[in-house]
């Protein structure tokens, strides 16, 4: 019974609470006394990411570091957001050139090929309109570095290993002094290993089939762009015995020598010399310098091993551990050479092609249209060389012989021809001609 009555004294005095006309308040002091602490430290935690925002300073700069806060944490969308609201909003700001450039940089940072292909139009825009700017040569190494990123393997799509070698070129050219220059000097070597790699599969699967002048524009490509390719000793032999194989020993000797005097410890360069003695021609030595280069780059080779060629095969990335380390090869890509007719230049007397109209009633004939039949003019007919005192024309062909006289003397009379021409040729009748008829075919 006491247990019963302390409950309902104790509902009493709670409904006594509610019922003063400050009770409700005393209750949310103490609720908001409980859960205050826990509010300021997430408040506090929340504003920790943004640091130096006072109430003094300039709010171009409030939005560029709430906008870098942004991207550095991830919010990429945000980030954009805020920084094109600050380019909107303040056109003259000091922050407009770092504002350009911290939404490529977010572009690059979150990858992918729609991320990458827009922070190449960004960085190309801020080089654009900052071209003096101290961060213009790294912008320019991340356009190609944005290529470099999408690069295939080898026998797949090249094109964004191509853009991406241009790349590093434009940079080499614009900015030589730049200190970002060996990062550029060794993506460039890996991006021409990665050419070079395709260019080699190519010619040597037409080594392999006999197609030989394809194999050997393909492997000439390789000796003079890409000189530093992990496998150019195979391509110089492989060359050699391309124009071997089209009877061009001499040029053949010339790539065998480049095997021995650069690449001295290839297991090629037994075989190049015996070519070389077998045609006759001096034998190279190489020279300290290019021994020490080839060591260098055996004793690299044998330290990636075989877990760099096992994870090159599991990886959809192209496997570049391979690479040499040398001087960059910077020459243009070599035109491609098409033979044009140089402009008013005039055909050799004896080929002389002349066109001339031809009657309707020829044509409906179904007859080879003889040279001295009317509206021909006793010319050569199109297609046909037309030569000079009998002689056989400059391609072969035998000159038109005169024509009989008895066509000499039909084409004396233009309409007796044109009746003639008119009448289709009827075929000899044979025993089964009334099937002909019946049957088309």
């Amino acid at each position: 019974m006491r247990k019963y009555l302390m409950r309902a004294r104790r509902a009493a005095m709670a409904s006594s609470v509610w019922r003063r006309p400050h009770g409700g308040r005393y209750l949310l002091c103490l609720f908001s006394a409980l859960l205050l602490p826990g509010c300021i430290f997430f408040h506090r935690h929340r504003e920790s990411d943004l640091p130096g925002l006072n109430p003094g300073t300039q709010p171009d700069k409030v939005l560029y570091e709430k906008a870098v806060n942004e991207i550095s944490h991830g919010r990429y969308d945000v980030g954009r957001l805020t920084l094109q609201t600050l380019l909107n909003t303040y056109p003259d700001s000091e922050y407009l050139a770092k504002a350009k450039l911290a939404i490529a940089d977010s572009y690059y940072q979150e990858g992918g090929v729609s991320g990458l292909t827009q922070a190449e139009a960004e960085y190309k825009d801020f080089i654009t309109f900052f071209p003096t700017a101290p961060e213009a040569p790294e912008a320019q190494f991340r356009v190609g570095m944005a290529h470099f990123r999408l690069m295939a393997k080898p026998d797949r799509d090249r094109a964004e290993a191509l853009a991406a070698e241009a790349e590093f070129k434009e940079f080499l050219a614009k900015y030589p002094d730049s200190p970002v220059m060996p990062r550029v000097k060794a993506r460039l070597r890996e991006v021409q290993e990665l050419l070079a790699q395709s260019d080699f599969k190519v010619a040597k699967f037409y080594y392999q089939r006999g197609v030989y002048p394809a194999a050997r524009g393909r492997l000439q490509e390789i000796a003079e762009q890409y000189p530093n390719f992990s496998q150019a000793d195979e391509a110089l032999w492989y060359l050699g015995q391309t124009l071997e194989h089209m009877r061009q020993s001499k040029e053949a000797a010339t790539y065998y020598a480049r095997i021995v005097s650069l690449y001295p410890l290839s297991p090629r360069v037994d075989e190049a010399k015996g070519r070389l003695l077998a045609l006759h021609q001096p034998v190279p030595r190489p020279t300290k310098a290019v021994l020490a280069r080839a060591e260098a780059d055996a004793r690299n080779r044998h330290r990636a091993g075989l877990f760099a060629h096992l994870q090159g095969m599991i990886s959809s990335g192209p496997d570049l551990s391979a690479t040499r380390h040398g001087p960059v090869e910077l020459k243009p890509a070599r035109p491609v050479q098409v033979e044009e007719a140089k402009a008013g230049a005039t055909a050799p007397v004896g080929n002389t092609i002349s066109a001339e109209p031809v009657p309707e009633s020829a044509l409906k004939s179904g007859k080879p249209l003889d040279p001295a039949s009317p509206g021909t003019g006793n010319s050569t007919p199109v297609g046909a060389a037309k030569t000079n005192a009998g002689r056989p024309s400059d391609t072969g062909t035998a000159a038109p012989k005169a024509p009989p006289p008895q066509a000499q003397q039909n084409s004396q009379n233009p309409a007796q021809d044109a009746s003639s021409a008119d009448v289709l040729p009827t075929g000899k009748k044979g025993r089964f001609h009334v099937l002909k008829k019946l049957i088309p075919f």
